[in-house]
């Protein structure tokens, strides 16, 4: 594929994010039509129906396009980094890790707070991908083997100490339903700035990750820094995972299944493939959530368990496609 017809479906895709996060600020309990919601939004619509909106929908809407690239992004840099194609933040143990994290600073009465909980996020993301790649870097099976059983040994722990501190429990039980309800009225500034200025710094490394992705003695071959390279990749990981999981809770399988949809149209090319995930991760995040307010007419379904019902198959159809083979 050439890159004006890369650039064409990236424009498409832009675009239909953008309807995508239209018709998700109208979709409710009060159904509001799309020319509606763009009146709202510029101040121009019924003064209720600028009140749902940008109150309580267009911030819903804004988390859901951050939470969407973070995700995505880290699962694009997971599987250049490891060579995997199974490879993905939440299978990896990244989000157990930063959701023991918070349950540590939660008993200890630290993480409180939005930047509490994000602080510690992000240090739970990089000590799960140290101790992940470490122990699984020679081979893609194994990195998914030593992920899943870090987090099954982290969910655990996490699990006895809420059981043990019923106060813990109670601050923990909302933010690990994985969902993007009530989380539009809580401070969003800071993680979204993280999120932001990590999908930028992963655009800026995407060049020499192409290198990388060829393999370590090709990539010392064409003057690539490979430590430098890796460090900062793990940085922008556990950055943007830390971060999502922070204000959102455990999300699972976008960073799956993203760059494989991403791959169809970027090829090899990790800025292509950067670029694409930016945009197909919000619009995967905004189906899911709109699939969750309408799929119970009773009530509202977390997000995480449409994006696991989605999530689960693309595994199982990766680990029959790629087998134990590297990327």
């Amino acid at each position: 594929m050439t890159a004006r017809s890369r650039t064409a479906l990236l424009a498409a895709a832009v675009v239909l994010l953008a309807a995508v996060a239209v018709v998700s600020v109208g979709v409710g309990a009060h159904g509001i039509a799309p020319a509606e919601v763009l009146r709202a939004i510029f101040g121009n619509g019924d003064p209720a129906d600028q009140a749902v909106v940008r109150d309580v929908r267009a911030p819903r809407a804004l988390l859901a396009v951050g939470v969407g690239a973070a995700l995505a992004v880290a699962g694009v840099l997971v599987q250049v980094l490891s060579r995997n194609p199974l490879a993905e933040p939440g299978v990896l143990g990244v989000t157990a890790g930063a959701g023991f994290a918070i349950t540590i600073g939660s008993a200890l009465g630290i993480a409180v707070s939005a930047s509490g909980e994000l602080l510690f996020a992000v240090l739970g993301a990089v000590l799960a991908t140290l101790l992940v790649y470490a122990v699984g870097r020679r081979s893609p099976l194994r990195m998914v083997l030593t992920g899943t059983a870090l987090t099954f040994v982290l969910s655990g722990v996490s699990l006895g100490l809420r059981l043990l501190l019923p106060d813990t429990f109670d601050r923990y039980r909302f933010w690990a339903v994985g969902s993007l309800a009530g989380r539009e009225q809580a401070p969003l500034t800071v993680p979204l700035v993280v999120i932001a200025v990590s999908v930028v710094a992963a655009f800026l490394l995407s060049r020499q990750l192409n290198a990388l992705a060829l393999g370590d003695t090709v990539a010392h071959t064409l003057g690539a820094r490979v430590a430098r390279i890796r460090a900062g990749t793990l940085v922008l990981i556990t950055l943007l995972a830390g971060a999502a999981t922070a204000v959102a809770g455990p999300i699972l399988f976008v960073g799956l299944i993203v760059p494989h949809l991403a791959r169809r149209a970027a090829g090899a090319s990790v800025p292509w493939l950067t670029a694409f995930a930016v945009v197909l991760g919000p619009i995967l995040l905004l189906v899911s959530d709109i699939g969750s307010r309408v799929l119970l007419p009773t009530g509202e379904v977390p997000v995480a368990i449409v994006t696991a019902f989605v999530g689960g198959p693309v595994l199982i159809w990766a680990v029959r496609k790629y087998g134990t083979a590297a990327l």
